[in-house]
């Protein structure tokens, strides 16, 4: 192994920050029923915390999108599964993993603003803002600002790691041993 996993982010840490964004987005949506598009395959673990928090109604669908191959972004964004919801004069919840440079999301933000939602927001455990090279924001944000490659809670390299009940750095291994 070319790297060691340096925990950063327990599994009570993030308990916290889902069941706050939790209490944020219900008080938002109070009498309202929520379209939540959860981007595949990331954030699938947050989400399931997530909407098991909710006090609102909510429907749900699977959306994949990629640009990532190892740590590095390929700078191509990939549609690999879209909604089958109808959009439109709906509410719509986007929950992701983690914003990043936000080039994935400004895209897709886009594309679905084009089938007419009623309101469109943005919910993300991790908001790297440091990192960030295209003008997104979240309207609910867990943890912000962390630096390095992270790991656990859903969060993959090359589909490995997800398991991890809390967040890692990947650290790589130093040149000299």
């Amino acid at each position: 192994m070319d790297h060691t996993l340096r925990e950063i982010y327990s599994a009570e840490r993030i308990d916290r920050e889902v069941q706050r964004l939790a209490r944020e987005i219900s008080a938002d949506y109070q009498g309202r029923e929520v379209v939540v598009l959860v981007i595949l395959k990331g954030a699938f673990i947050f989400a399931a915390d997530l909407l098991r928090k909710l006090t609102v109604p909510v429907t749900v669908d699977f959306l994949e999108i990629s640009s990532y191959c190892g740590t590095d972004t390929t700078g191509k964004v990939k549609m690999v599964k879209d909604t089958v919801l109808s959009l439109q004069g709906k509410d719509v919840l986007i929950v992701e993993d983690i914003v990043d440079q936000g080039l994935c999301l400004s895209l897709l933000l886009e594309d679905l603003g084009q089938r007419n939602p009623a309101s469109l927001k943005i919910c993300t455990l991790i908001d790297n803002r440091k990192r960030r090279t295209r003008p997104v924001e979240p309207d609910y944000a867990g943890i912000r600002d962390v630096c390095g490659f992270l790991v656990g809670y859903g969060l993959d390299m090359d589909q490995r790691y997800r398991e991890l009940p809390a967040l890692y750095e990947v650290v790589p291994s130093s040149a000299e041993t």
